[in-house]
């Protein structure tokens, strides 16, 4: 038995490894709180930035609407109606195919306009 530590180095020994298992739990926590900081930083910005995308999406779409009013009402026989709603089925992945689709549609009502006779428009 003379080659056991005593009791005394034994538990010097557990505090040790308790101290050094706290020192590396606290340097995790620390990494990971910078990088859920970070990671929420950048999802704040990219919230901001599709914000800001949606405001002018909807600033265009307003746009082609008046214009599309401003075509019609030469022609006494149809009435604009209201500003559609947006769709809130409408994905932002596909943005660019939806504004596509948008500006079609005003080209299209606006060739047909201009495609009327004279008759036709009041």
């Amino acid at each position: 038995m003379p080659d056991e530590p005593t009791a005394a180095v034994r538990y010097k020994e557990i505090m040790s490894g308790a101290r050094r298992s706290a020192d590396d739990v606290r340097e995790w926590e620390r990494r990971r709180v910078e990088e859920l900081e970070s990671r929420i930083a950048e999802a704040q910005a990219r919230v901001e930035r599709l914000a800001e995308q949606e405001t002018t999406v909807q600033e265009r779409t307003h746009r082609w609407w008046r214009m599309a009013c401003d075509n019609v009402e030469r022609l006494s026989w149809i009435e604009p109606g209201e500003l559609p709603p947006p769709i809130s089925s409408a994905r932002g992945a596909h943005l660019d195919q939806h504004v596509e689709e948008v500006r079609n549609a005003y080209r299209e009502l606006k060739d047909a306009v201009a495609a009327l006779g004279w008759r036709a428009r009041r």
